[in-house]
Order: C-alpha cells, then structure tokens, then sequence
C-alpha cells in the first residue's frame, strides 16, 4: 500500500507513519506495539533522546527571546522570570515532545532507518 503523507504530517497529528490513521502512542510517550488500522510492527522505533534535543533547540530561543523582551519593555523583578519563564519552559517542553517523537519514528520509517551495524 504506497503511502503519499508526509512523515511531519502524520508526526505532527501523531499518527501511523504508514497509515496515518490510527494513533501511535498508548500513552503520553509510549509507543504501541502495532498500528490498530494497519498493522504495521512499531518494533523498529527507537527515537531515543533525539526528540528531547531537538524539543531543547526549539523552545530555548523562543524562551530567551520571549524574556528578552519581556525584560526590555517591563523591566520585571527577577523573581517574575523565573515565575513567568519555568511554567512556559515546562509546558513548551510537554506540548512538543510528542509530536516531535512521533515525527521522528516517521521519519525513521520513511527513510527505512535501523540501528547501525558494522559487518
């Protein structure tokens, strides 16, 4: 069955990178076993810590731009940061993880990506 969705797409929604159409998770960050419409084996995924890095390179400039401003325009105590900015980190940080995890077992799926081996 050719699949013509892209790999961001169904990662984004946090779908089937076959299918599109079944969820992949089970959990918050569990990934299930087998896709329920398809049946495709999600043994192969294994996105590892990538997701968490790449969560890290995209919420740290938008925070320290965001405090930046906040810093130029209000001139906050630094107690208000650490308020403003440690809930936002947090809550930026969860709301992106899975779909960055899921865009990447996408990926993985797409370019056929396995686990490295010297042979």
């Amino acid at each position: 069955m050719p699949d013509t969705s892209s790999p961001f797409f169904t990662g984004m929604l946090c779908r089937c990178p076959r299918c599109g159409r079944a969820p992949l998770f089970q959990g918050f960050l569990s990934v299930r076993r087998a896709c329920k419409v398809c049946g495709l084996d999600f043994a192969f995924a294994n996105s590892g810590d990538g997701p968490a890095v790449f969560v890290i390179f995209a919420v740290s400039p938008i925070v320290i731009l965001l405090a930046v401003i906040l810093e130029a325009l209000v001139h906050p105590a630094p107690y208000v940061h650490l308020l403003v900015w440690i809930p936002v980190t947090i809550i930026l940080c969860l709301a992106l993880l899975r779909p960055f995890k899921a865009t990447m077992i996408a990926l993985q799926y797409r370019n056929a990506a396995g686990e490295g081996r010297l042979e």
